[in-house]
């Protein structure tokens, strides 16, 4: 009795159809007929053998990512995965780079006699069709209009790393669109993103945790403390390495990197495709997680607090940070934070930070009207003060008649501190919050908001090596950070105390 033929998976029929179908659309082997490779092969496995709502794909720069998102653009729009009448899109973070996946699609097409009169292109539009099945393919950026009326079946969307921040306009309306179809496909194609806030970070450490099994991810990324220079190392992160990834260009750029430091940051990210910020952040991703136990409460109630205040009007945050150091040297941190509510989500589209969540989440404040009322900032000092031992509160002078004043309706007795911004005072508070995150002496419990701001922080440094925390220079809102330095800027560190009665309680001082 003959044995019965085993039918080919979704994914070896989609593996199938690309090489028979789709042609090289650049380079040396121009028009040949496309052979995959053993880990293109497993990624589309990875995608089509089991059900799958959203695929992350990340690796090196020059991989061969956006000829491979080209060919499942076309399975989708002309092949087997093509659904009537389906919509397709491909995102990007800009026009430039929206076109590059709109015109290797339109290679693909004319290079492949099979496709072409199955197939309508209208470059001018960036757009793809299938008349004979109805479906189309637009190519979107994130500074170009998204009124298409979408409800796409199949979104590619292409380098999201370069999205700032957790997150993205484009990236929610397409998410969201999606979800009036019975089983859409989102897949991510893209190089890492350098800090932990950043959206592809989010949703990376999300797919990590394997909480969502439909929700697959290939990650090719070198480990931190492995040989940036090695070979091997370079391989971990570049599967097309010695393929059609030029080994000897990556040679060359590890060189540039190993002889210039300023680009090693560079290299790492965009070739060993490590979570590596390109501006120089104040601290390691890797070292501020070591630090994000959570704080004991109770530490507050038994020892001295300091604090750390760095007020806004508008835009920026206002950041009140208090903190209280045990008695094995270990600073617990009790981060708040202000924003005023109106325009809150015109702020979190701007900021790319989801402020209206982190306020419904209570890690933030957001005051009634348009500016920081400080009144709320007054509040939650005069509480502190009454409920708990403060030795002192550091303050950047901006503003701070405007808050003394709401003090003083609360009959506050606080001790405030004024504490320089420049190179003289910020220096000795940015080398002790250094010293302290690096010796692991910090308990912040990875609040968002602080965590957000520590992702951003950068510094600038004055011809005698001094250093501060620069907002202009840094990648986003770091106030945070300016009020953690300035609540830990005792020259020896605040002592712990035991905990007075306050004279708001009848105690003595």
């Amino acid at each position: 009795m003959a044995r019965k033929r085993k039918e080919p998976s979704r994914g070896e029929r989609n593996i199938a159809w690309i090489e028979r179908y789709c042609r090289v659309p650049e380079g040396a082997h121009v028009g040949a007929p496309v052979v995959l490779r053993p880990w293109q092969r497993d990624m589309i496995r990875s995608m089509y053998d089991t059900q799958t709502r959203r695929a992350i794909l990340t690796m090196g720069r020059k991989n061969g990512k956006t000829s491979f998102s080209a060919f499942i653009l076309l399975l989708h729009l002309v092949g087997p995965e093509a659904r009537r009448n389906g919509q397709l899109f491909s995102a990007a973070q800009s026009r430039d780079q929206a076109a590059l996946l709109f015109a290797l699609a339109c290679k693909c097409v004319r290079q492949s006699p099979e496709l072409l009169p199955f197939v309508q292109i209208r470059e001018t539009a960036k757009y793809i069709g299938c008349p004979e099945i109805g479906t189309s393919y637009r190519a979107l950026s994130a500074d170009a209009s998204t009124n298409y009326g979408l409800s796409p079946v199949l979104v590619i969307h292409d380098e999201l790393g370069q999205v700032k921040g957790p997150r993205s306009e484009l990236y929610d309306a397409l998410e969201t669109a999606a979800g009036a179809q019975a089983e859409p496909l989102s897949i991510i194609i893209s190089t890492q993103a350098p800090t932990d806030a950043d959206l592809l970070s989010v949703l990376i450490d999300d797919a990590m945790t394997g909480a969502d099994p439909m929700v697959k991810l290939t990650l090719h990324t070198a480990p931190p403390d492995a040989d940036p220079f090695a070979r091997e190392t370079w391989a971990m992160a570049n599967p097309a390495l010695g393929d059609f990834l030029n080994e000897s260009e990556v040679a060359r750029q590890a060189e540039d990197a190993r002889r210039m430091p300023s680009r090693e940051a560079s290299f790492r990210n965009l070739i060993l495709n490590q979570r590596i910020n390109t501006h120089s952040p104040f601290i390691a991703p890797a070292v501020w997680k070591d630090n994000g136990g959570e704080p004991d409460m109770d530490v507050f109630e038994d020892c001295a607090v300091v604090g750390g205040l760095d007020l806004s009007a508008r835009n920026d945050l206002t950041a009140l940070i208090f903190a209280a150091r045990d008695r094995q040297g270990v600073w617990h941190i009790d981060p708040k934070f202000f924003v005023p509510e109106d325009g809150i989500h015109d702020r979190s589209a701007r900021d790319r930070v989801p402020y209206d969540m982190w306020r419904d989440q209570g890690f933030l404040i957001a005051t009634p009207g348009s500016t920081v009322d400080y009144a709320w900032v007054a509040e939650a000092l005069h509480q502190y003060e009454v409920e708990r031992n403060v030795t002192a509160v550091r303050f950047d002078r901006w503003r701070i008649d405007v808050l003394k004043a709401e003090l003083a309706k609360l009959g506050s007795r606080i001790n405030l501190e004024a504490h320089g911004q420049g190179f003289r005072d910020m220096a000795p508070a940015v080398d002790n919050l250094e010293s302290e995150l690096l010796q692991r002496r910090i308990r912040h419990g990875m609040h968002p908001v602080l965590t957000w701001c520590a992702s951003n922080a950068v510094t600038v440094m004055d011809p005698t090596g001094n250093r501060k925390l620069d907002k202009s220079k840094s990648y986003g809102r770091i106030d945070g950070m300016v009020a953690l330095a300035m609540a830990l800027a005792g020259p020896k560190g605040d002592q712990p105390l035991p905990r007075r009665a306050s004279i708001y309680e009848g105690g003595t001082v």
